[in-house]
């Protein structure tokens, strides 16, 4: 059996096919452990960590960051026995452009691949790990077709030979080179001291935007992490930036003052989604204006109780627990459209549309309609928590039935927003202002908000819509009174 095991990018789920490799957190000569974090990979739905399956040393990183790699593909050779001595293997050196060469067929006969799903290792899916973790990542398996890879610029076409062609032996090894140079870093962004220094996503990539090199810098965030405000100090040299002003500086643009972004990941994915559901599903949306006065009392109150008062309470708690119980009494909401027939979901897996620096993500809280008051809180903290650290899993972001987007954190009253694939109903939820309202025939400062409602027409008619938004309406206007009636 061959010391050296090459790794394959795995299939992450949701039948992703590619994905960008974000950052390399280890490089070429580095002794890494089993269920190590190896690579983060970006794919359609989010980022993503990849562990190791083996442990050992690693021999060859095929692709460079910022590589897009289809699912299948090698990434990453690991000597699972670096003590044996040294290995009698075809060379692998970076071009002048950076870009590592495309494993051969006689580069890779040496080593082993990564085993199908099913042949489960220790540590792997449905094997226990050190410390009786198992690894999380999804879908373990080579792609079971053939993966097509894109041309390299400057490379010439050539056809293929019948049999590969005999590779004269190396009279001695050749040192593998590792894909980007890392004098001060870990291939992470982070000290010399072969330790791994902890940086999100975001952060990466606003590293990335600014020129920054993570390695030189010292985090100040919790256990030694780098922060957004410490590479934009590293940026400007003493005085924070924000990204926003980094983004649009004229630096940011050629010289025909014109920025091209490139559409892929989450953004490409929102898009094709987007492009499909509008032209797909016949969308009507519907406005409410809700007196909401008594609904911020009640959470001041939420807030000043004792076992309330670590618990992040929003007004999007309410409007959440107002559209599970609506759906309670009108659950041809929570459906989906199959072409022959309706589907009507007795489950309710409630999604929050957040904007983070990847663009715009869907997490969604599993089985919503079964948590309490309190559970409903804590899952809505996680949710967005995880989704501005960009850590939200793709399995968190598939299977939602209903979604709300919360507008109002913009200060935009209401809008019109467009159906998730699958979906039947969208709330939007405004921000909630001071204005003037009759209440009780009198013309008084109230709390006010405004909720818009799509749906789609073929599942939900006029009635059923207009039925379904007044009842959130009636939950915001006097929660306690609607939970004493409702539940």
């Amino acid at each position: 059996m061959s010391r050296i095991k090459t790794f394959n990018l795995p299939d992450l789920g949701e039948g992703l096919t590619e994905g960008e490799i974000l950052a390399w957190l280890v490089k070429v000569g580095d002794t890494i452990e089993l269920n190590q974090p190896i690579v983060e990979v970006e794919t359609a739905k989010a980022a993503v960590e990849i562990p190791a399956k083996w442990a050992g040393q690693v021999h060859q990183i095929f692709h460079p960051e910022g590589t897009t790699v289809e699912v299948g593909s090698p990434i990453i050779a690991i000597d699972t026995d670096p003590g044996a001595g040294p290995i009698d293997a075809p060379s692998t050196t970076a071009t002048p452009d950076g870009d590592l060469p495309t494993p051969s067929a006689a580069s890779l006969a040496a080593v082993e691949v990564a085993p199908a799903e099913g042949m489960v290792e220790p540590g792997l899916i449905g094997g226990a790990a050190p410390g009786g973790r198992t690894a999380v990542l999804v879908g373990y398996g080579p792609r079971t077709t053939a993966a097509k890879r894109r041309p390299r610029k400057g490379a010439v076409p050539t056809q293929a030979a019948a049999a590969p062609a005999p590779v004269a032996p190396a009279p001695q090894p050749t040192p593998v080179v590792a894909p980007t140079p890392a004098p001060a870093g870990n291939g992470r962004g982070g000290a010399t001291n072969g330790g791994l220094v902890l940086a999100k996503p975001p952060v990466r990539k606003l590293a990335k935007d600014l020129s920054v090199d993570l390695g030189t810098l010292t985090g100040s965030g919790p256990l030694g992490s780098i922060t957004r405000e410490d590479v934009q100090r590293a940026a400007s040299g003493a005085v924070a930036v924000t990204a926003t002003a980094v983004a649009t500086s004229a630096a940011s643009f050629g010289a025909d003052r014109e920025q091209r972004i490139p559409v892929k990941g989450v953004r490409k994915l929102t898009a094709e989604n987007m492009s499909r559901s509008a032209f797909t599903a016949p969308h009507v949306t519907e406005f409410l204006t809700v007196d909401v006065t008594r609904a911020m009392k009640a959470l001041d109150r939420l807030r000043g109780r004792r076992e309330w008062r670590d618990v992040r309470v929003s007004p999007l708690l309410l409007v959440a627990k107002a559209v599970l119980l609506a759906v309670q009494r009108h659950p041809m909401v929570n459906s989906t459209w199959a072409g022959d027939e309706i589907v009507v979901k007795e489950y309710v897996n409630l999604g929050i549309a957040a904007a983070t620096e990847r663009g715009l993500i869907v997490p969604n809280v599993k089985d919503a309609g079964r948590l309490s008051l309190r559970e409903l809180a804590d899952a809505l903290t996680d949710l967005v928590q995880t989704a501005k650290s960009g850590r939200t899993s793709p399995a968190d972001m598939s299977g939602g039935t209903l979604t709300i987007t919360n507008v109002g954190v913009f200060g935009v009253d209401t809008g019109t927003p467009i159906l998730p694939p699958g979906e039947s109903a969208i709330l939007a939820f405004g921000a909630v202002r001071e204005m003037p309202w009759v209440h009780k025939g009198k013309v008084k400062a109230r709390q006010v908000t405004t909720l818009g409602l799509s749906f789609d027409h073929r599942i939900i008619d006029g009635e059923l819509g207009s039925k379904f938004l007044r009842d959130i309406g009636d939950f915001l206007s006097d929660p306690e009174a609607a939970l004493l009636a409702w539940t």
